[in-house]
Order: C-alpha cells, then structure tokens, then sequence
C-alpha cells in the first residue's frame, strides 16, 4: 500500500514538473509571437511612413525649409490677397492654400478676385477697397506689370506690407511712383514654356509645324511662357506658324485652333500658356479628328487637366503648387510684419511635367 502511495505520488510529481515545463514553453513562445508581432507592426508602420510621402509633402516640407525662421503662431494679424479669376481652379487652390495657411498660423485672411483674367481696372479697384480695411499686409497677383501701381503706392504711404505672388510688377516703374514692394514670391514662368515646348519636340523628333496659345499680353507669366516656347521651338528648328494671345479663356483658344489647323493641317505640336486654354485646344482638335496627329501641352495641372490626361485626351502639363504659392504667401506677409528681411525670397516654388506616366503618383498634388 505504501508502494502503491508512493507510485502515485511520483507520477504526481512527473505529470505537475511536465505541465511546468510545458507551461514555460508556451510563455516563451507566446512572448516570441507578441514580440514577432510587434516587430512586424513596427515594420508596417514604417512602410506606411515611406508610402505617405509623396511628392508634395516633400514639396511642402522643403518649402518650410526654404522659408526659414518661420514666423510665431496665433498672432492675429489680418491679411488679404488679391488673385485672377476664382473660375480657374488654379487660383481656387491658390485660394485654399492662403487659407489653410492662415488658419494654421492662427491669423485671418481675405482672398479677393477679379470676374477675369483681363480685369485689371477691377483688380486695382479691390487693393484700393483693402487699404480702407486696416489689413497689415496684402499679397497681390498682378494682371500686369502696371495695373497696381498706384495701389501699391497708396499701400506703401498707409505702411501696409506688399508682396507679390507669381506675377510681378515692373519695380522701374513702381520706383519711379515712389513704391516699392516688401517681397517678391517669384516663378521661373519663362521655364515652364520650355517645359511644355521641348516634351513636344521629344514626342515630334523636333520636326514640323508647331503653334503657341498664349495668355494676356502683358501678363508676366503669360509673355514668359509664350516667349519660353517660341524661342524653345525656334532654337530646335522646327516652323513655329502661328503665336495667338487667348487671354487664358477656353473659347478663344478653341476659335484660334480652329483657325490654325485649317491652314495647316499637318500641324504636330501646339503648346499653351494655361490649361483651360490647352483643353479648349483638345477639342478643337478632337472636333477636327486630329487629336491623333498632335501634341498638345499646357500649364498648372488643374483638376480638369489632371482628368483628361487619365483619359488619354490630353498629352501634358506643367505642373506647379497653387497650394504652396499661397503658404508661401501667407509666411511672408507674416515673416515681412515681424521685420524679418524677405527681400531675397525668390523662386522656391516647385515645377513637375506630368503626363501619362506619372500622373498616378500626382494624386495628392495641389
């Protein structure tokens, strides 16, 4: 009987140190699965991070570099700008990024339009109305190199800060006003027409009859980008046949289209100042049946632009950040009332030529 109690308590013992050791083994084990997990939630988080930035945030995240010191937050300080025409989504997106901006620094903001691209009496009209509104800084998008002058000058004797986004003013006239700007947010307009012009000589082999649709005249981007493709064109020898001023509307550049493709139907290339004018281009072009036979490019990278390319009607871009010109806008004026010198600010504004081949990695792009 003491054997057999002793039998039993043995095997007792065995099976309780087996269930221990079996025991260790699946803690051990369950603490190598949560540690494997949690390696592997490190490893997806970190892929998540990388796939996140994308082309634009690093833009954005250069900007800031660029425009270093930034300037302090939650200041209240009350600023206004003035653009082109709210119909063209690249001044809408300009419009957002003036706002966003301004509601991240905590300061307010009044973004103001003219009804079209060749109002300049209406543009100088609105700085004139803003400096009755005790606005410390205005960021201006002139029309011409002319038409704010005189507001400008008004806006220098009432001490409100001015700088210019992209379009610029002719500073020998403004000086010779007795004005002068706070800061000049620059673009390599003229760039953005050989951009456009040489992605047609590529797709042509810089051979045949090309055409230029261009803005305002006087516009400062709309000369730089007509005269940045002429010259592009011109340089590789190819027949440069018609340079029509569209004014930046759709129709005017579907009628001068039409116009050049009657006297010349074996046209190949046509490069355009804007994207609303390089679809009305498109279909003039598809109306014809010639969309096939010719190369069409345009700026900004609009929503509409950025559809069509999807679709194969519409060849390409150049692509700049709307969205970025207005923080940047909004920095300066900031950085310009904290006495910070912003002078020397310049071109910080990034440019990508988009087309079918990388218009699915410009999705967040604006």
């Amino acid at each position: 009987m003491k054997k057999k109690i002793l039998s039993i308590l043995l095997c007792t013992a065995m099976v309780a140190t087996m269930a221990v050791g079996c025991g260790s083994s699946s803690e051990e084990e369950s603490t190598e699965d949560t540690a494997t997990e949690e390696t592997t939630e490190e490893e997806d988080t970190a892929d998540d991070a990388a796939e996140a930035e994308t082309e634009f945030t690093k833009a954005l995240a250069q900007v800031d570099e660029d425009l270093a010191p930034l300037p302090e937050k939650d200041t209240g300080k009350k600023l206004a700008a003035i653009e082109s025409t709210l119909s063209n989504s690249f001044w809408t997106v300009m419009q957002e990024g003036y706002e966003d901006t301004a509601k991240e620094y905590g300061v307010t903001i009044d973004v103001q339009a003219t009804d079209s691209d060749t109002d300049t009496t209406g543009q100088l009209d609105i700085l004139n109305n803003m400096l009755v509104k005790d606005y410390e800084a205005i960021a201006v998008s002139p029309l011409t190199e002319d038409c704010l002058i005189s507001g400008i000058v008004a806006a220098n004797q009432e001490d409100v800060k001015i700088i210019t986004t992209g379009n610029q003013v002719n500073e020998d006239a403004l000086e010779e006003a007795g004005g002068k700007l706070d800061a000049k947010i620059t673009v390599d307009f003229y760039n953005q027409g050989v951009m456009g012009a040489q992605y047609i000589i590529d797709k042509t082999g810089g051979e045949g009859k090309v055409a230029v649709i261009a803005g305002n005249e006087g516009g400062t981007q709309a000369d730089a980008r007509r005269d940045g493709a002429k010259d592009t064109f011109e340089d590789a020898g190819m027949d440069v046949v018609a340079v029509e001023q569209c004014d930046f509307d759709a129709q005017k550049a579907y009628d001068a289209t039409t116009a050049i493709i009657e006297a010349n139907p074996d046209i190949v290339g046509i490069a355009c100042a804007n994207d609303d004018m390089a679809l009305g281009v498109v279909r003039a072009l598809e109306e014809k049946d010639m969309k096939d036979k010719v190369t069409v490019v345009g700026v900004d990278f609009t929503e509409e632009a950025k559809a069509a390319i999807e679709e194969g009607t519409y060849d390409a871009t150049v692509a700049m950040s709307p969205y970025l010109m207005g923080r940047e806008g909004v920095i300066i004026m900031l950085k310009a009332l904290e006495g910070q010198d912003v002078s020397e600010v310049g071109d910080s504004t990034p440019m990508v030529l988009v087309d079918s081949t990388n218009v699915d990695q410009m999705s967040d792009w604006h």
